[in-house]
């Protein structure tokens, strides 16, 4: 099969190949002796692989090795008393091994693929909207008429975020660095957008009444402190991740001030060894796509071979949605 290895940790201009490999058997890494075995035709493409060629992540498997978490393709077998079958159209999480033609996940990471949805599609379903359903409704207690403040909400966390938050009665306002991001935000369903320029802090605060119950920001850096600013009393700020580069630190005690909350939302090394909460939030997303609030919205799309330049997508900040690898013609 063609797969694309990471070979040395050096960034991905040089960091990967273009490789054929055997086909995986039939173990997946979280499940090891059982697992799907699945036909990729749509691989996705995140922040975390992107570090991966510069060593930079947590996950550091010995080189080379093939990156990819998630996947969507066609089930080619799968363990008994799995919920899905030969021949099913699924969506599915890997954690390694997707940027591949074949592909192995552990069932509990399985999904039947919506036929509402196309496989790009479902390449961009499981790490961004099972964490924006993590993120808001399990750590971030995200109630029916709320407002939420979502950062990056042209990226594929931001825009599964808006979403799912709209699939769960809240209102919605999305904060985009660009004009062309603001589109893609609106096209997700934001109810506001509003550019991160001098004065954004202000304008959030105007329309949300004086304040958000929950911030969701997967960016970090300076924008921090202005959106601990932006909380209502009781409100609740949700750490997701850093892809603005700089971790921010904050003196607590402005957390005093309004009673708010700062809260870490790290979905992978949590729901990892919890089958029956996986199966849950799959199953709350679903029936958000049943209801048509979720529609992975897909960006930049690139051959296997252009692995690089869909990680310099993410790099550069300049991907809207889901950057997705087609792995299959058909």
């Amino acid at each position: 099969m063609r797969a694309v290895q990471i070979v040395e940790e050096t960034g991905p201009d040089s960091a990967l190949r273009v490789v054929e490999l055997p086909e995986p058997e039939a173990s997946s890494m979280l499940t090891p002796g059982s697992g799907v075995v699945v036909e990729v035709h749509a691989a996705g493409v995140s922040f975390p692989e992107l570090l991966q060629t510069r060593g930079q992540y947590q996950m550091k498997p010995p080189l080379p090795f093939v990156p990819g978490s998630e996947v969507a393709g066609i089930v080619r077998s799968a363990p008994e008393g799995a919920a899905v079958k030969e021949g099913d159209r699924v969506s599915a999480f890997c954690a390694l091994g997707g940027w591949a033609e074949t592909a192995v996940s552990p069932e509990f990471l399985t999904f039947p693929l919506a036929p509402e949805l196309d496989f790009a599609q479902g390449a961009g379903l499981i790490l961004n909207y099972h964490t924006a359903y993590f993120s808001l409704r399990l750590r971030g207690r995200l109630q029916e008429g709320e407002t939420v403040l979502v950062h990056g909400a042209a990226g594929g966390v931001g825009t599964a975020a808006l979403q799912v938050a709209k699939g769960l009665g809240a209102r919605t306002i999305a904060a985009v660095s660009t004009e062309a991001k603001a589109q893609v935000a609106r096209a997700a369903g934001a109810d506001e957008v509003v550019l991160v320029q001098e004065g954004w802090k202000d304008r959030v605060l105007e329309l949300s009444g004086g304040g958000v119950q929950l911030v969701l920001d997967p960016v970090g850096g300076e924008r921090f402190l202005d959106s601990l600013r932006c909380l209502a009393e009781d409100g609740r700020l949700v750490v997701v991740g850093f892809t603005g580069g700089s971790i921010p630190e904050v003196r607590v005690n402005r957390l005093l001030l309004r009673n708010t909350e700062i809260i870490g939302a790290g979905w992978g090394a949590y729901v990892m060894g919890k089958p029956e909460l996986n199966r849950e939030i799959g199953a709350a997303v679903n029936r958000l796509i049943d209801a048509g609030f979720v529609r992975p919205i897909v960006g930049e799309r690139h051959p296997l071979e252009q692995a690089a330049e869909a990680l310099r997508a993410l790099e550069q900040r300049r991907a809207t949605g889901k950057v997705v690898l087609d792995v299959r013609s058909a």
